[in-house]
């Protein structure tokens, strides 16, 4: 969502980045209870080594296409590259030094990470995703993360993309089949559900 970064790009007009940025507002709120309950938090990151190595020729084309090419200068450096400025996650959402942030190649957080073995070897078995963009990384990680047995939860507005109609037609697919997909919770409700841990731990 900064000036010149991937959120701000692809947003067509203001009301699209305006979303994002409330986004931004709501998961600083959550992040914030669920660090006082002590929720495991795993933060991950959508990019690739500074020589590409990591980068396949399928992404690198798609990229290109879409006039955004990984790897290539952009307005925050070298768009989607470890170590650039527009790499990094926004400062309201930064992780704790106790917190795992891993770097995925794929767009699920499964397929190219030791996110599994993390979650499994804490005795996890029930997620909330959350992040950008609905139709991309949250609905690759969610479809992962069902099919490895895990319990999900989306929240469906700590999820954001460009096109509203994108975003309610793949919350609307997660709820299909009765939950194929796992379920679906506002922020707020997340939010209520950690105050009365809190509350009945008192």
């Amino acid at each position: 969502i900064s000036p010149g970064g991937a959120c701000a790009a692809a947003a067509s007009d203001g009301i699209a980045l305006k979303e994002f940025v409330s986004l931004v507002d709501r998961l600083k709120k959550v992040l914030e209870m669920a660090r006082l309950v002590n929720c495991t938090i795993i933060h991950t990151k959508y990019g690739f080594k500074s020589d590409l190595s990591d980068l396949n020729e399928v992404a690198r084309q798609h990229s290109r296409a879409a006039g955004a090419e990984y790897g290539s200068p952009g307005p925050l450096g070298r768009i989607l590259v470890q170590g650039e400025q527009g790499f990094a996650i926004v400062p309201e959402l930064f992780p704790l030094e106790n917190e795992l942030v891993l770097r995925k190649t794929s767009f699920g957080a499964f397929a190219t990470t030791d996110l599994e073995f993390h979650l499994r070897s804490r005795g996890i078995t029930h997620l909330f995703i959350s992040g950008v963009t609905t139709q991309c990384c949250v609905e690759s990680t969610l479809r992962e993360a069902v099919d490895r047995g895990f319990f999900c939860c989306t929240l469906a507005d700590g999820t954001a993309t460009v096109d509203p109609i994108l975003h309610s037609n793949t919350l609307r697919a997660i709820q299909s089949e009765d939950n194929l997909f796992g379920w679906i919770a506002s922020c707020q409700d997340l939010l209520d559900a950690l105050l009365k841990i809190i509350v009945d731990d008192d």
